[in-house]
Order: C-alpha cells, then structure tokens, then sequence
C-alpha cells in the first residue's frame, strides 16, 4: 500500500477527526463500529453482517498472518471502509498466498492506517456508534458535511443474499436455510452434523420454502436493522409450528418479531471473539463470537410464551430464547465460531434432535 498512501482522515458526525495514512480509491461512508478480535482478520472482512459498516480494529496488529481463500466467509468484503492501527509489512504464515494490502485493493476497500483505534472505540463506547466517513484530508469540510448526511441504508439483506438457491451436504436431515448473509463456515457445521442443506434467497416465500417438505428450518445470521425486514418477518411467521426452527444473530432477532416481541438497537452493540454467555437451561459459560447491533427487548417477553435461554455476562442482554408453543430456539451469537472459540456444538446438536436424531 506504501504506493499510493495519501493523508486522510475518519471524521465521525460529532465532529471528531481521526488523521491516518489513506489507502482506497474512494471515500467511504457508512456506520463506524468496532470489534475486539485479536485474530480472525480476514474472516471479519468477508462476514456479510458487516455490510455498509466502516470496521475499526481494535487490535493494534492487523494482516500478520496474511490472506488465504479457504478462510473467506462470503464471497467479497461488504465493508464500507477499514480502520487499523498498523497494517503488517510482511505476514508470515504457511498458509498466506497474498497480503491484507493486495486483499483489501482487490476489494476496493478504503482503509485508513495509523491510528488510535482505541481512542475511537472508547468515544463510541462512550457515546455509541456514529456515522462517519473516511476521505482524504484536503477534502473541504461542506464536502465532508453532505458525504455525512447520506440518508442511512436498509437494504444490506438484500445485497448480501445469495441471488439463486443451491445445495450443500448429502446429510439425512433436509434442512431449509434462509439466507440473510450466512456465513460459509455455518453452511460447513450444519453439514458435519448431517444435514443436507438447501440455501434460499433470503426473500423466499415460505409456501415455496415449506412445499419441499424440509425437516427443519436454520435462519442465518446477517447484517442491519431486523425491523426493515417486514417481508421476511412475514414468511417466517408462516414456518412456525410447521418445522423445527433454530435461528442466529439476525435469524434470532427475526424469530422474536414474526413471534410479537420486540428488539431495539444497542448502544455500541457486540462485535468480537471474546463475549462470555451463560447458558440458563445448560448451567454453563461459554466464550462466543458476536456480531450485531440489535437485541431482543427483554420485556417484550413477558407478552408471548417463551423462554430467556441464554444471557450476556457483559450487559446482561438476550443471547438465546426457547418458544415453547412450537420446536422453535434461537441464539444471538455465531455458534460456529469462525474465528472465535469453540463449545457451541451442542446448539447444532439440539437442532438435529428437534428433527428427529442424533449426529
């Protein structure tokens, strides 16, 4: 990246500026979060829940162990922008074929290196996640100004989904998934616990989903807010009570509101490898991998017939819901853990018994 580095700058709407080193050939604008993985770089740049997001790493050492294609989660980068703190050199690693710099340039990926990005992620702690744009430092600030009023996005679903229904596994159970921006390693877990998956586009109807009769229904995990996916509420409320149904992440915040619950968007919300959640039903801790910015309002509960399975030990906060009115359970992290810690194989193994099993 030394060839075309250039001064620029992250400027939040609050009026903080951010000056750095500026790779890319575009500006980029977008929501500015963050997330405390000190590993898993590139399986972060690929997650579709990331979509129209500037990331900021707040790991200080970002592209040491280079780029390799078997890791990717989806099929490009969604990111709006990237923020680091220092971007590695010379990566070293039997498995790298080409650096983060050669990545993020394929990608088109403005990048802005050098930076205090924990300086950053403490003022969104602080103040919650903000607007802001990545551009070059000349840029005059009525420019930057307009660039920061660009109306916010509601349509990351549908970037993000696959465009045509394909077909992974040849497992024993027939397993519906919805595709909200699914990551490839949960494709890869549900098929190793012998399921024979059947990927749709996210805006599927349900009559098409339910006509082929699958054993059960995974709703994935994916990117923005749940409530601007009213077509999708809808068909979700049509598969309840007909199939076993296990959701993650957005599928998780999805099922609340085709149920009558409610979710609301969190302050800074939960992006990392490292998020403790205690498991009510299991009496157990495990370390999860997270990322989303939206949660299930607890009291929202009270209203429908369900049950708080799981809970964040940092805030508190829903991480899982059991309804109890149809095979239906949910969790709010990403159970297969790419990157992050393992301990999650229960849930998938909870899942094939709804349908009627064991791995």
């Amino acid at each position: 990246m030394h060839k075309i580095a250039r001064k620029g700058k992250l400027v939040l709407k609050d009026g903080s500026v951010y000056e750095g080193e500026l790779y890319g050939k575009r500006n980029a604008v977008g929501e500015v979060v963050f997330t405390t993985g000190m590993s898993g770089y590139q399986e972060t740049l690929t997650d579709p829940s990331f979509c129209d997001q500037i990331v900021v790493m707040t790991y200080p050492l970002v592209g040491n162990y280079g780029i390799n294609p078997m890791f990717n989660q989806g099929d490009r980068c969604f990111f709006q922008g990237y923020v680091i703190s220092e971007l590695c050199d010379h990566p070293s690693n039997w498995t790298n074929e080409k650096s983060l710099e050669e990545f993020l340039d394929e990608q088109d990926i403005p990048t802005l290196v050098g930076v205090d990005t924990r300086a950053i992620t403490r003022r969104l702690r602080n103040y919650g996640v903000i607007q802001g744009v990545i551009v070059p430092s000349e840029m005059p600030q009525e420019e930057v100004d307009k660039l920061l009023a660009t109306p916010d996005v509601h349509d990351q679903v549908e970037k993000v989904t696959t465009k045509k229904i394909y077909k992974m596994g040849d497992g024993k159970f027939n397993v519906a998934v919805m595709d909200y921006g699914i990551k490839r390693n949960i494709l890869e877990y549900l098929v190793s616990f012998g399921c024979n998956l059947t990927v749709y586009p996210a805006f599927t109807s349900a009559e098409e989903v339910l006509a082929s009769n699958p054993d059960g229904i995974f709703l994935s995990n994916g990117p923005g807010d749940p409530k601007d996916l009213t077509e999708v509420i809808e068909n979700i409320k049509k598969f309840l009570g007909k199939k076993p149904i296990f959701g993650i992440c957005l599928g998780h915040q999805l099922l609340a509101l085709a149920n009558g619950a409610d979710t609301y968007k969190l302050k800074f919300g939960h992006r990392g490898i490292n998020h403790p959640v205690k498991d009510l039903v299991e009496h157990k801790v495990c370390i999860s991998s997270q990322n989303h910015g939206y949660a299930v309002e607890e009291e929202s509960l009270k209203k429908i017939n369900a049950e708080v399975t799981n809970v964040s030990l940092n805030d508190g906060t829903i991480e899982g819901i059991k309804y109890l009115d149809h095979p239906t359970f949910a969790v709010q992290y990403h159970p297969e853990a790419c990157p992050g810690p393992g301990g999650h194989e229960y849930l998938f193994e909870r899942f094939v018994k709804m349908m009627g099993g064991q791995k």
